[in-house]
């Protein structure tokens, strides 16, 4: 293995201890018989539990071997990878190497461990080939990943020669790109003080467009300017805007379901974090993506001054906002920023003598969002349309209509007023209580 493994080109930067290189580092002492076998396999199980962690992080199952292979394929960013995911496979020397990577790859696809196993009486490689994973919630493990993952590994293994291999694995680039992006829809970041790292969030809403009832006219709007940034005409950075509970965020989050296989993907970002948008812009500018930055409930108070960050960055800086990234903004505020009556006349107060023109600094930054979408709260009629809609999608609930709504009202009054939130929430409640009715019934 070790031997393989010195032999990569293209993907021989597997990262900083990796157990693939751990692996190969131990065989090649099992050969040379430069360790006793108890440490031997002391060091085996070492990597072995980290790639069980691994596996239960992804849900992969069957052949964790090849599953952990397949993903470092997957996740390996180099010159070729990155390429790939923009251009497709393409003509070039280039492929040549990247042929003789995969070649090893199956060599490894289809590695020997029974005489290792023999000599230090183990069997965790032979159990590892021949997995059943733990049947879990996928909201315990990143689903998507999983998939695919397991997917092409199966392609993989069955391929019959490093040609079909580099076919299999570049059309995947082309479709789905390559590392953490090309994997996964949603993401949120962290800065420890050595750069933005991004984080992938497994357990994405899955909410579709669908399932929103009303707000038709809002909905057609955001779907329209989602649509041609996709597709790579000009679109505009959108502010949602209105009554709590309405469905602002559900309406965004939608979006990355809605257009994933098309290449869209969606960063989440909180108030905090709006000094490390210039390094965001800049790590993502260059992929084969297009991104939405997502900001729920943004709203700033009078002496918040990171607004200033955010403006810079949607228009007015020295360089151009790249074409492969929006800014999508939810709000219960239109302009933003709370306004006091004192901002309202030019007027002198204290050390700011134009008030006006602080006034008009402020809804600069609203103004600077091209597409602004009013959800306002529903009606009651509509209200009950949602409630009755939600109800008969849930199997559970058999209650008279006239006695639906009879409930819904009593609970809006309780809980907050009427809004697609609120029922929500009503239908949560209802379907919590019939279940378990049903449940002490049997």
């Amino acid at each position: 293995m070790y031997r393989e493994l010195s032999g990569l080109i293209l993907y021989s930067d597997l990262g900083e201890n990796a157990i693939l290189q751990n692996l190969a580092e131990i065989f090649r002492d099992f050969e040379e018989k430069t360790e006793s076998k108890a440490a031997l396999t002391k060091r085996i199980f070492t990597e072995v539990k980290r790639l069980l962690d691994l596996a239960t992080k992804y849900g992969f199952d069957r052949n964790l071997w090849q599953n952990y292979l397949t993903f470092i394929l997957l996740t390996n960013e180099n010159s070729f990878t990155l390429t790939a995911e923009r251009r497709g496979a393409g003509e070039g020397s280039v492929n040549h190497f990247a042929k003789h990577d995969f070649k090893i790859f199956q060599n490894l696809f289809r590695f020997d461990f029974s005489e290792i196993e023999r000599e230090l009486g183990i069997d965790c490689f032979t159990t590892l080939t021949h997995y059943t994973a733990i049947r879990k919630s996928e909201k315990h493990y990143y689903r998507s990943v999983s998939e695919k993952v397991q997917s092409l590994s199966e392609k993989i293994a069955g391929a019959k020669d490093e040609d079909e291999i580099f076919t299999l694995v570049t059309d995947f680039y082309r479709a789905y790109g390559v590392g953490m992006f090309g994997l996964n829809r949603a993401f949120r970041i962290q800065n420890l003080g050595n750069g933005v790292e991004f984080l992938p969030i497994n357990n994405t809403d899955k909410v579709m467009l669908a399932d929103m009832v009303g707000y038709e006219t809002q909905k057609k709007e955001l779907v329209a300017n989602t649509e041609a940034f996709i597709h790579g005409y000009p679109a505009n950075n959108v502010l949602l805007y209105g009554d709590a509970g309405t469905g602002k965020s559900s309406s965004v989050k939608a979006l990355i379901n809605e257009y994933y296989d098309s290449g869209l993907r969606m960063i989440e970002i909180y108030k905090h974090q709006f000094r490390d948008l210039s390094e965001i812009i800049a790590t993502i500018k260059n992929r084969n993506y297009r991104y939405i930055i997502f900001i729920d409930d943004l709203s700033f108070e009078e002496n918040e001054l990171e607004y200033k960050f955010l403006k810079a960055v949607i228009e007015g800086g020295v360089e151009t906002r790249p074409d492969n990234i929006l800014i999508y903004a939810t709000s219960n505020r239109r302009h933003l920023i709370k306004e006091t009556w004192k901002d309202r006349g030019d007027m002198e107060y204290e050390n700011d003598i134009h008030h006006s023109d602080t006034m008009e600094e402020k809804l600069s930054l609203a103004a600077r969002f091209g597409v602004a979408i009013n959800y306002s709260a529903p009606g009651r009629q509509l209200y009950h349309e949602i409630v009755k809609e939600l109800a008969k999608r849930k199997a559970v609930i058999d209650i008279d209509e006239d006695e639906l709504i009879q409930l819904a009202n009593r609970w809006e009054i309780r809980h907050g007023g009427i809004s697609g939130r609120t029922a929500q929430q009503f239908i949560h409640y209802l379907e919590g209580k019939e279940s378990l009715k049903n449940h002490v019934d049997t």
